[in-house]
């Protein structure tokens, strides 16, 4: 079973997504968006640009925990993962996001 992507509306009102694997884990989660339209964009963007290995900024957090950020052509942040406890295992989100991404299974559940 593949990955999906879950569009939300936030409580502020606007909308973001998730990238889910098959396991139902939230490998990827975007900032938020003042339209779904524009949610969506961020989806084509996720798909576009995940292909690429250069387009995962990989970055250390709190505790020094890895984690990564997947950023567009023009190096905006498009989403973030969660924090991991190794570096190995930042680098398996990274390899679940490219075999996710490409779904094109979007469930609106905002």
């Amino acid at each position: 079973m593949p990955g999906k992507f879950e569009i939300k509306k936030a409580k502020n009102g606007q909308f973001y997504f998730h990238l889910k694997a098959s396991n139902g884990e939230i490998i990827l989660a975007s900032e938020t968006y003042k339209t779904k339209r524009s949610a969506r964009n961020g989806i084509a963007s996720v798909q576009k640009n995940s292909a690429d290995g250069a387009r995962f900024d990989r970055r250390k957090g709190k505790g020094d925990k890895p984690y990564f950020v997947l950023k567009a052509a023009n190096h905006q942040v498009i989403g973030q993962s969660e924090m991991y406890e190794s570096d190995k295992a930042m680098e398996n989100g990274i390899k679940s996001v490219q075999n996710n991404a490409g779904t094109t299974k979007v469930e609106d559940l905002s």
